[in-house]
Protein backbone atom coordinates (compact mmCIF):
# COMPACT_ATOMS: atom_id res chain seq x y z
CA UNK A 1 0.00 0.00 0.00
CA UNK A 2 1.31 3.40 -1.19
CA UNK A 3 2.57 5.41 1.58
CA UNK A 4 0.14 8.68 2.09
CA UNK A 5 1.46 11.85 1.96
CA UNK A 6 -0.07 14.90 3.03
CA UNK A 7 0.84 18.58 1.42
CA UNK A 8 -0.20 21.58 3.06
CA UNK A 9 -0.77 25.02 1.73
CA UNK A 10 0.54 28.33 3.52
CA UNK A 11 -1.01 31.47 1.44
CA UNK A 12 -0.65 34.84 2.43
CA UNK A 13 0.29 38.27 0.84
CA UNK A 14 3.77 39.13 -0.07
CA UNK A 15 5.66 39.75 3.47
CA UNK A 16 2.97 38.29 5.11
CA UNK A 17 4.94 35.73 6.89
CA UNK A 18 4.98 32.74 5.01
CA UNK A 19 8.08 31.57 4.94
CA UNK A 20 8.80 32.19 8.68
CA UNK A 21 5.60 30.03 9.18
CA UNK A 22 7.03 27.13 7.17
CA UNK A 23 10.24 27.18 8.69
CA UNK A 24 8.42 26.89 12.26
CA UNK A 25 6.93 23.86 11.08
CA UNK A 26 10.28 22.20 9.44
CA UNK A 27 11.66 23.02 12.42
CA UNK A 28 8.76 20.97 14.37
CA UNK A 29 8.35 18.21 12.15
CA UNK A 30 11.62 17.54 11.15
CA UNK A 31 13.37 18.16 8.34
CA UNK A 32 14.12 14.83 7.03
CA UNK A 33 9.79 14.34 6.61
CA UNK A 34 9.77 17.59 5.14
CA UNK A 35 9.87 18.97 1.30
CA UNK A 36 8.72 22.57 0.63
CA UNK A 37 8.08 23.67 -2.61
CA UNK A 38 7.90 27.51 -3.08
CA UNK A 39 5.44 29.04 -5.96
CA UNK A 40 7.78 31.87 -6.66
CA UNK A 41 9.96 29.01 -8.55
CA UNK A 42 7.16 28.23 -10.71
CA UNK A 43 7.25 31.46 -12.40
CA UNK A 44 7.19 31.10 -16.46
CA UNK A 45 10.53 30.78 -18.16
CA UNK A 46 10.67 34.18 -19.91
CA UNK A 47 13.83 33.91 -22.05
CA UNK A 48 11.95 35.18 -24.57
CA UNK A 49 12.01 38.65 -23.29
CA UNK A 50 14.33 41.06 -23.04
CA UNK A 51 15.61 42.10 -19.58
CA UNK A 52 13.46 45.63 -19.84
CA UNK A 53 10.32 43.61 -20.68
CA UNK A 54 10.76 41.10 -18.27
CA UNK A 55 10.85 43.82 -15.28
CA UNK A 56 7.64 45.10 -16.65
CA UNK A 57 6.09 41.75 -16.06
CA UNK A 58 3.44 41.93 -13.14
CA UNK A 59 4.72 39.10 -11.06
CA UNK A 60 1.87 39.07 -8.28
CA UNK A 61 -0.62 37.80 -10.82
CA UNK A 62 -2.08 34.71 -11.82
CA UNK A 63 -0.74 34.76 -15.30
CA UNK A 64 2.73 34.85 -14.11
CA UNK A 65 2.60 31.71 -13.14
CA UNK A 66 3.18 28.31 -14.66
CA UNK A 67 0.31 26.49 -13.05
CA UNK A 68 0.14 23.50 -15.39
CA UNK A 69 4.07 22.62 -14.38
CA UNK A 70 3.45 23.29 -10.71
CA UNK A 71 0.32 21.13 -10.46
CA UNK A 72 2.15 18.26 -12.76
CA UNK A 73 4.78 18.69 -9.66
CA UNK A 74 2.79 17.93 -6.93
CA UNK A 75 0.56 15.36 -8.32
CA UNK A 76 4.05 13.59 -9.12
CA UNK A 77 4.91 14.21 -4.98
CA UNK A 78 1.86 12.90 -3.99
CA UNK A 79 2.32 10.06 -6.04
CA UNK A 80 6.03 9.49 -4.39
CA UNK A 81 7.66 10.51 -7.57
CA UNK A 82 10.90 13.10 -7.88
CA UNK A 83 10.66 15.95 -9.81
CA UNK A 84 12.97 18.89 -11.10
CA UNK A 85 11.85 21.93 -9.71
CA UNK A 86 12.89 25.00 -11.51
CA UNK A 87 15.00 27.42 -9.70
CA UNK A 88 14.24 31.46 -10.18
CA UNK A 89 16.62 34.20 -9.92
CA UNK A 90 15.02 37.18 -8.95
CA UNK A 91 17.99 39.82 -9.76
CA UNK A 92 17.25 38.68 -13.96
CA UNK A 93 13.69 38.03 -13.53
CA UNK A 94 13.88 35.21 -15.37
CA UNK A 95 14.50 31.07 -14.69
CA UNK A 96 18.15 29.72 -14.10
CA UNK A 97 19.50 26.98 -16.71
CA UNK A 98 19.66 24.48 -13.27
CA UNK A 99 16.92 22.65 -11.56
CA UNK A 100 16.68 21.22 -8.32
CA UNK A 101 15.81 17.72 -7.82
CA UNK A 102 13.21 17.10 -4.87
CA UNK A 103 12.29 13.61 -3.49
CA UNK A 104 8.93 13.50 -1.99
CA UNK A 105 8.68 13.05 1.81
CA UNK A 106 5.75 12.46 4.09
CA UNK A 107 4.98 16.13 4.33
CA UNK A 108 5.07 18.32 1.37
CA UNK A 109 4.41 21.90 2.40
CA UNK A 110 3.37 24.27 -0.68
CA UNK A 111 4.28 28.11 -0.03
CA UNK A 112 2.47 31.14 -2.46
CA UNK A 113 0.77 33.95 -2.61
CA UNK A 114 -1.97 32.63 -4.93
CA UNK A 115 -2.04 29.16 -4.18
CA UNK A 116 -5.59 29.29 -2.82
CA UNK A 117 -6.57 31.37 -5.88
CA UNK A 118 -6.26 28.17 -8.08
CA UNK A 119 -8.78 25.82 -7.88
CA UNK A 120 -7.22 22.93 -9.09
CA UNK A 121 -4.14 23.90 -6.79
CA UNK A 122 -6.14 23.94 -3.81
CA UNK A 123 -7.97 20.29 -4.71
CA UNK A 124 -4.79 19.35 -3.84
CA UNK A 125 -4.19 20.79 -0.50
CA UNK A 126 -4.95 18.59 2.13
CA UNK A 127 -4.16 21.66 4.62
CA UNK A 128 -5.12 25.16 3.48
CA UNK A 129 -3.14 27.87 5.47
CA UNK A 130 -3.83 31.62 5.05
CA UNK A 131 -0.99 33.88 7.01
CA UNK A 132 -2.92 37.43 7.43
CA UNK A 133 -0.46 40.27 7.98
CA UNK A 134 -1.29 43.95 8.07
CA UNK A 135 -0.72 45.83 4.91
CA UNK A 136 1.92 48.07 6.40
CA UNK A 137 4.03 45.45 8.30
CA UNK A 138 3.88 43.75 4.83
CA UNK A 139 5.29 46.12 2.81
CA UNK A 140 7.76 47.48 5.13
CA UNK A 141 9.05 43.35 5.30
CA UNK A 142 8.80 43.42 1.37
CA UNK A 143 10.80 46.72 0.98
CA UNK A 144 13.86 44.95 3.58
CA UNK A 145 14.43 42.01 1.90
CA UNK A 146 14.05 42.79 -1.74
CA UNK A 147 16.79 45.25 -0.87
CA UNK A 148 19.05 43.15 0.85
CA UNK A 149 18.41 40.17 -0.65
CA UNK A 150 17.37 40.68 -4.60
CA UNK A 151 19.16 43.43 -5.01
CA UNK A 152 16.53 46.02 -5.39
CA UNK A 153 16.02 50.06 -5.29
CA UNK A 154 14.42 51.48 -2.78
CA UNK A 155 12.32 53.13 -5.76
CA UNK A 156 11.41 49.88 -7.67
CA UNK A 157 10.37 48.40 -4.97
CA UNK A 158 7.84 51.09 -3.85
CA UNK A 159 7.11 51.34 -7.31
CA UNK A 160 6.05 47.26 -7.83
CA UNK A 161 4.35 47.74 -5.03
CA UNK A 162 1.97 50.18 -5.57
CA UNK A 163 1.61 48.95 -9.62
CA UNK A 164 1.28 45.42 -9.37
CA UNK A 165 1.52 44.22 -5.86
CA UNK A 166 -1.16 45.97 -4.31
CA UNK A 167 -3.86 45.66 -6.59
CA UNK A 168 -2.63 41.58 -7.37
CA UNK A 169 -3.31 41.69 -3.78
CA UNK A 170 -6.91 43.41 -3.30
CA UNK A 171 -8.02 41.43 -6.58
CA UNK A 172 -6.45 37.43 -6.33
CA UNK A 173 -4.63 37.31 -2.44
CA UNK A 174 -7.15 38.61 0.17
CA UNK A 175 -10.21 37.11 -1.70
CA UNK A 176 -8.72 33.42 -1.63
CA UNK A 177 -8.71 33.77 2.14
CA UNK A 178 -12.24 32.25 2.19
CA UNK A 179 -10.49 28.76 1.15
CA UNK A 180 -8.91 28.39 4.07
CA UNK A 181 -8.95 25.56 6.76
CA UNK A 182 -6.95 27.87 9.19
CA UNK A 183 -6.18 31.88 9.20
CA UNK A 184 -2.92 32.80 11.09
CA UNK A 185 -3.10 36.32 11.63
CA UNK A 186 0.55 37.63 12.08
CA UNK A 187 2.87 35.10 10.84
CA UNK A 188 5.67 33.18 12.14
CA UNK A 189 5.09 34.67 15.88
CA UNK A 190 1.90 33.53 16.62
CA UNK A 191 3.45 30.16 18.57
CA UNK A 192 -0.01 29.38 19.39
CA UNK A 193 -1.69 28.87 15.75
CA UNK A 194 1.77 27.69 14.81
CA UNK A 195 1.62 24.58 17.84
CA UNK A 196 -2.11 23.91 17.07
CA UNK A 197 -1.28 23.40 13.32
CA UNK A 198 1.57 21.05 14.12
CA UNK A 199 -0.82 19.18 16.35
CA UNK A 200 -3.52 18.52 13.81
CA UNK A 201 -0.68 17.46 11.38
CA UNK A 202 0.74 15.22 13.84
CA UNK A 203 -2.76 13.57 14.43
CA UNK A 204 -2.88 13.12 10.30
CA UNK A 205 -0.15 11.76 9.80
CA UNK A 206 0.11 8.75 13.04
Amino acid sequence: MSKKRLIIGIAGGSGSGKTTVTNRLVEKIREEKVTVIEEDSYYKDQSNLSYEERVKTNYDHPFAFDSDLLIDHLKKLKEGKSIEKPLYDFEIHNRKKEKEKVSPKEIIILEGILILQDEDIRNLLDIKVFVDTDSDVRIIRRILRDIKERGRSLDSVILQYMNSVRPAHLQFVEPSKKYADIIIPEGGHNEVAIDLLYQKIRSIIE
